[in-house]
């Protein structure tokens, strides 16, 4: 969507859109959940756990953390990767609040 576009909504929606983009691709949700029960990890851990190259990988890991779902602190030569709680937490109440109006 161009950016006249999504000016035409508001910022909790574009957020939520964003939010839900993030993690609109399987390999990016077994992420999520890899480092759900691993809470941290190195992008090796994840080429060994998924089927996908280091590249694939790589450019997954950007998306999600572009999306602030995940950070990742530099410990050379590897970056450790592990969930944002807060955006989690985030993620959570928007999308628990628009669909709690209905169920």
């Amino acid at each position: 969507m161009g950016l006249s576009k999504t000016a035409s909504f508001s910022t909790e929606q574009n957020r939520i859109a964003e939010l839900a983009k993030a993690l609109a691709h399987p390999a990016r949700v077994a992420i999520v959940q890899y480092l759900l029960k691993a809470e941290a990890c190195i992008c090796g851990d994840l080429v060994d756990a998924l089927p996908l190259s280091q590249s694939t990988v790589s450019q997954h890991l950007k998306a999600l953390k572009t999306a602030g779902i995940i950070t990742g602190s530099v410990e050379p030569p590897k970056v450790c990767y592990c969930l944002n709680i807060t955006v989690l937490k985030e993620f959570n109440s928007a999308f628990g609040e628009m669909f709690s109006r209905c169920c």
